[in-house]
């Protein structure tokens, strides 16, 4: 079995090294690969990507560079698309910055045996944000998440804007991948709504979301109404979908 992980950056040439080393490090059955998608970071992460690729990682860690800061949900439509063109049978979604701790991929990993979707949860019972979040920002995730989300979507995911996920690659395949187009944040939320609307088996793992330990946070006020407002057009877009068929011998 095939696992690549999908990793977006944007200016996080300090995290890059770290993040890959202890991927890399992970005790799995699975073979595993690590795919990041730069949009043209001025801080050079896509050299660096390269350079850990060619110097440490070969046939391991790939690279796909983007020509400008083209936005969160299009980076993981193509990383994803690519992973599943490259053989994936599971596919996970995380940050660079770990927010996301890579010892939870084990542990998704024997999940997605009985699912189709691992989320990595801060909202249901275990788990945890880091201490250090205002209570402000708290309050935002917490109504995005139980009121906001859920009552204009109806998602029963208690952690609906969740970034770290594991994903069956016949999953991907009837969700669809053409026809999700947010393009920020809101990504998260538009893939969680598709999910359940076409009844994909769903299982969520407290995880302990840590604050980013390098770097500054993309998470803008308007990068925050923005999601907010397209929730409604998700909505409308995605009133009467039905799954996508799958290829042949595409289950796992």
């Amino acid at each position: 079995m095939t696992t690549i992980i999908v990793i977006p950056t944007y200016n996080e040439v300090e995290n890059l090294p770290a993040i890959t080393a202890e991927l890399f490090t992970l005790d799995l059955k699975e073979d595993l690969q690590v795919l990041i998608i730069d949009d043209d970071s001025p801080d050079a992460t896509g050299q660096v990507a390269e350079d850990l690729a060619q110097r440490c990682y070969p046939g391991r860690l790939h690279v796909v560079h983007r020509s400008g800061k083209l936005g969160l949900g299009t980076a993981y439509v193509t990383g994803f698309q690519w992973a599943l063109e490259h053989g994936a049978d599971y596919v996970i979604q995380m940050d660079a910055d770990f927010s996301h701790s890579p010892s939870y991929i084990p542990e998704m990993l024997e999940q997605i045996n009985h699912c189709d979707v691992v989320v990595g949860s801060r909202y249901i019972s275990g788990g945890e944000l880091d201490e250090r979040w205002s209570w402000w920002r708290w309050f935002l995730s917490w109504w995005a998440n139980s009121i906001w989300t859920r009552g204009i979507l109806g998602c029963s995911t208690k952690d609906a804007t969740a970034g770290f996920k594991c994903w069956r690659r016949s999953a991907l395949q009837r969700i669809g991948l053409e026809r999700i187009n947010s393009n920020g944040y809101v990504f998260q939320v538009e893939m969680a709504f598709v999910s359940e609307k076409l009844a994909l088996r769903i299982v969520e793992i407290p995880i302990y979301f840590e604050d980013r330990r390098i770097g500054q946070s993309k998470m803008t006020v308007p990068v925050k109404i923005e999601a907010a407002l397209r929730v409604f057009e998700i909505r409308w877009r995605h009133r009467n979908v039905k799954p996508m068929p799958l290829p042949r011998s595409a289950e796992i």
